[in-house]
Formats: structure tokens, sequence, C-alpha cells
């Protein structure tokens, strides 16, 4: 038996907004969408053309208020082979949350507050 990541989820409000965050800060491209029959929610599945893992967003129809992310201690993290030009362009876009530069790294936050860590190449 053996398993594989396929997808993470984050539940979002705003669909078109997130959209164009993840295609704007990530270069991310919906691979696959699936709409409920009545209309109650929408699955979206943002790809990287460069690995087979997935970002699967969730709008709901009925959700009226921003999601509880308690101490949002859990995140993504994507790498990048430009740290500087990508940390110049999300500091340009108003989205970096916080920089460690003893690491060498920083987070970005998405328009629902989830938090996206940026990792330099290897």
């Amino acid at each position: 038996m053996s398993f594989k990541f396929v997808h993470n989820n984050f539940n979002i409000r705003d669909l078109e907004k997130s959209l164009a965050f993840y295609k704007e800060a990530l270069g991310l491209d919906v691979v696959r969408e699936h709409h409920a029959e009545d209309g109650s929610f929408t699955l979206v599945y943002l790809g990287d053309s460069k690995t087979s893992h997935q970002l699967e967003l969730t709008w709901l129809r009925d959700w009226d208020r921003p999601y509880n992310l308690g101490d949002n201690e859990f995140h993504l993290a994507f790498e990048t082979d430009c740290y500087e030009e990508s940390l110049a362009k999300h500091k340009e876009m108003g989205c970096v949350c916080f920089e460690n530069e003893a690491m060498g790294i920083y987070f970005i936050e998405d328009p629902d507050g989830y938090w996206l860590e940026i990792v330099p190449a290897k």
C-alpha cells in the first residue's frame, strides 16, 4: 500500500479575488473545476504546471463571514528560483506578512488570511 499527496484545500470567500491573487502572486492556473448542480459550492483546483500537487479552493455560496483560521500555524510552501525578484513582487503587491531574514524565507498572505511560505531554490 502506498500514498502520495494529491491536493490541499483552502476555503475562500471571493473566488474571483482568490483566483486573481494565486495567478499573480504564484503563477497558479486553473486545472479543473467542479460546480454543484444547485450552485451551493464550487471547487477550483490550481496547479503550478511543474508538479502534480494541486491547491483546491472551495467557495461556499451561503458562507457569509471570514473563516476562523485559529492561530494560522499551518501553511503551504512554495520554492522560487528568483527569490529576490519574488520578494520584490510580493512587497509591491502588499501581501508579505512576515520576513525571516535569518532563515532566508518569507510569507505572503492570501485574501482570506492563509499564509504561504516562499523559500529559495537550493
